[in-house]
């Protein structure tokens, strides 16, 4: 194992480090301080909030289910193809010496030893195995959001307002665990830089932070969720 770590450059670290500290760094700040209520996620807590509430006022609720069954499907899609994923990984661990001769063909392409390559492609299969866990928890609590809304008192019970907020709660953790997971595909595709050159993982990493912050900050979407919340606050 010592043997392998030596096969890491310099650049290597350095590209991995910033990798990390990106990843856990941005999750960070954008759930620090005021900036967390400052978010696209955040305006769209506040959406599933009031419709909730609006849940409760109903007394047919199967326009409820239906929309609690898209939010599942998608992130079952996710946990299945994440599964998918992570298999073909572990295929690609026994094609290692085709593959590293297939990117040795690329230009400005480093030369890995294939324990570095196999490092490499393990690193990578705990990202999707992270995402995975993610998305599968996020698949569990769209079934407690299930059980909360057919669980919901008749219009006119006292307890009504607090069970829809007890669901409305649920649902922004499922939304939470969701966008962590589809966080983990956009830094696990700028991780296959590395596989090329640590500057394209260096490159690949910041543009994703980038992107992630303008549309979580900046995007044209942010804006018209959040004209959208202050027009009927307002």
């Amino acid at each position: 194992m010592w043997g392998t770590m030596r096969d890491f450059t310099l650049l290597d670290v350095c590209g991995f480090g910033w990798f990390a500290l990106a990843w856990i760094g941005y999750t960070l700040y954008a759930r620090s301080g005021r900036r967390k209520h400052r978010t696209i996620s955040a305006v769209m807590n506040t959406f599933r909030r009031q419709w909730l509430v609006e849940m409760s006022r109903r007394e047919v609720r199967l326009v409820d289910v239906n929309a609690l069954n898209s939010l599942a499907h998608n992130v079952t899609f996710f946990a299945s193809t994440t599964i998918l994923v992570v298999g073909g990984l572990f295929a690609l661990l026994g094609a290692s010496d085709r593959a590293i001769g297939a990117l040795g063909d690329l230009p400005f392409a480093v030369h890995t030893s294939q324990s570095v390559w196999e490092v490499k492609v393990l690193l990578l299969i705990v990202l999707f195995i992270y995402a995975f866990f993610q998305f599968a928890w996020a698949s569990r609590m769209s079934n407690y959001c299930a059980i909360l809304i057919g669980a919901a008192p008749a219009v006119g019970d006292p307890s009504l307002p607090v069970h829809a907020e007890r669901a409305a709660r649920m649902t922004n953790l499922m939304g939470h665990h969701f966008n962590l997971g589809l966080r983990a595909y956009f830094f696990a595709l700028a991780f296959l830089g590395w596989f090329v050159h640590p500057w394209a993982l260096i490159l690949a990493t910041t543009w994703v932070v980038a992107i992630n912050y303008w549309r979580e900050f900046r995007s044209p979407e942010f804006r018209a969720l959040q004209a959208g919340t202050e027009s009927g606050t307002g």
